[in-house]
């Protein structure tokens, strides 16, 4: 059964202080945990000052004692990866979902922030201290770190893996050479970085087309991504992947189709291994997730829209693709394995548009929610994470309820709800509460510059402020965090590497040597 603690309204937060206010939970204590202390057993009521902030701390106790640790194999695992989600993305998230159902935003969870099993993971690189998505998800595949720009190939190779040098196997190839089905979904194009660790090994995240590669690259043996991802359906693990739901047709088909090859037609080639293909959203709709059927699904040339530019009667929600993968793999009695990427949270921070990446993160959001509600986490594995940071920041002071993609306003002086002006910076005008170290427009220097209002600072295409001048804002080097929930989601704990992810992978399904010691120490 998986617990959650209750979730305290706006109404709740902001009750008198002179009030009794009791804990509400639904958790179902007949169930708890015998070891657990006895005061835990009952919900308590407390009133007078801060009643309702020691109902709070109570109750998000009472979710911990309960929490179950679940020891089981995993039949599934699903990997969520929030490109670029850095903890100043998750926060600023849950703020502007929170106000968005009318609530002050600060007291709000996102439904991952509720499993209670995370972790710091430390992003770094083989060779750089902040590093690029393929080096990062090339970790979480592979269990190795490599290079910056490199997928799923050992650090410091070039030309090696195209010519039979060993590559590190990826959890994809893992599953498929164990009879599981396997799938990614992803808002990004399903040639970048993230999703392309999944099924490919090149030392260059670039090539994603055969026009992408250079001459000496070809003659040495090598083959682009898109090509590999169709190669997985002849290729030497299983039969190949079962579901792939993105953007990025033109690296799969031919310039007179409007695409970028110069050699052949990757979409042909895969209903000709006896696949389906679709396109649009009446094709996605056309669907039988019954079909056993292996689904190629390219709905943009390039990578899928923004959240708040998608059109729903031509594009799917990355949660309704997230469903469909779902449901057409759970077909295998044996399992799956899922990689889901929000992929556009990365590049609306990389344009310093904050609106976009934060409405991006909600979309991801809600596929991860999707995911939860239709598998049993008794033999599912659920993992949230980031690849990396981005330099994007929370500050100034702000009231409690401040708009989060609003002008700094702060408190009111004499400790009343009443409205302030918005809070002036050095240069006497106005600034937001969210912001970038590098990448954005600089702040305007003068006494002509115009102050910013919430007129154009609200305006989703309106782009946040920046100290230092980049063609490009960058990402980040510290942490970020893992959630997990399901069988052996307490391994992650504490501070990690981003590579030991796999290894917890492998360990929940039962094929790793650690796997292997726990179960002699059971027996």
């Amino acid at each position: 059964m998986f617990f959650r603690a209750a979730l305290f309204s706006a109404s709740a937060l902001s009750l008198c202080a002179c009030q009794n206010v009791t804990v509400q939970s639904d958790i179902d204590w007949s169930g708890r945990n015998d070891d657990a202390p006895e005061a835990a057993a009952a919900p308590a009521a407390f009133e007078g000052p801060g009643a309702e902030w020691r109902s709070l701390a109570q109750s998000e106790i009472l979710d911990r004692l309960a929490r179950p640790e679940r020891e089981g194999r995993a039949r599934n695992v699903i990997v969520f990866v929030g490109d670029g989600m850095s903890l100043s993305t998750i926060v600023a998230s849950r703020i502007l979902d929170g106000q968005n159902q009318g609530m002050s935003g600060e007291e709000n969870y996102l439904p991952f922030e509720r499993w209670g099993h995370s972790a710091l993971i430390k992003t770094y690189s083989e060779n750089a201290q902040v590093p690029d998505s393929a080096a990062t998800a090339s970790a979480i595949h592979t269990g190795v770190k490599t290079h910056s720009g490199a997928i799923s190939v050992y650090a410091r190779d070039t030309i090696e893996p195209c010519q039979g040098g060993p590559v590190p196997q990826t959890l994809v190839e893992m599953a498929e050479e164990r009879g599981l089905s396997t799938g990614i979904v992803s808002s990004a194009r399903l040639t970048h970085a993230t999703p392309a660790t999944t099924y490919a090994h090149v030392t260059n995240r670039g090539w994603e087309t055969d026009t992408a590669l250079p001459e000496d690259v070809v003659e040495a043996g090598c083959t682009d991504i898109a090509a590999q991802l169709i190669g997985t359906r002849s290729g030497a693990y299983g039969d190949g992947l079962d579901v792939a739901l993105g953007g990025g047709r033109a690296a799969f088909q031919m310039q007179a189709q409007g695409g970028q090859r110069a050699d052949r037609d990757l979409t042909a080639e895969w209903t000709d291994l006896g696949g389906v293909y679709v396109e649009d959203r009446a094709g996605f709709d056309a669907l039988d997730a019954g079909d056993d059927a292996p689904v190629l699904g390219l709905f943009t040339r390039s990578h899928l829209s923004y959240e708040l530019d998608r059109d729903p009667a031509v594009e799917p929600s990355l949660a309704e693709l997230t469903e469909f993968a779902i449901e057409r793999l759970s077909n295998n009695d044996d399992g799956f394995y899922l990689l889901v990427e929000g992929g556009r949270i990365d590049h609306a921070h990389h344009g310093a548009n904050a609106a976009r990446a934060l409405n991006d993160a909600l979309a991801f959001s809600q596929a991860i929610d999707r995911a939860q509600q239709m598998v049993d986490l008794d033999e599912t594995l659920i993992l949230v994470t980031a690849d990396h940071g981005h330099v994007f920041t929370i500050s100034g002071y702000p009231r409690r309820g401040n708009p989060i993609l609003g002008l700094v306003r702060p408190p009111a002086p004499n400790l009343t709800d009443a409205e302030t002006p918005p809070m002036p910076a050095g240069d006497g005008r106005p600034y937001t509460t969210l912001g970038y170290q590098n990448g954005g427009p600089l702040r305007p220097r003068g006494d002509d510059a115009e102050p910013l209002t919430d007129e154009i600072v609200m305006d989703p295409n309106y782009r946040q402020e920046a100290a230092i001048p980049m063609g490009s804002e960058t990402h980040s080097g510290e942490d970020v965090i893992a959630y997990a929930v399901g069988p052996w989601a307490h391994l992650i704990d504490g501070s990690m590497e981003q590579n030991t992810l796999h290894h917890v992978i492998t360990h929940a399904y039962g094929w790793s040597a650690t796997a292997a010691i726990a179960e002699a120490d059971e027996d």
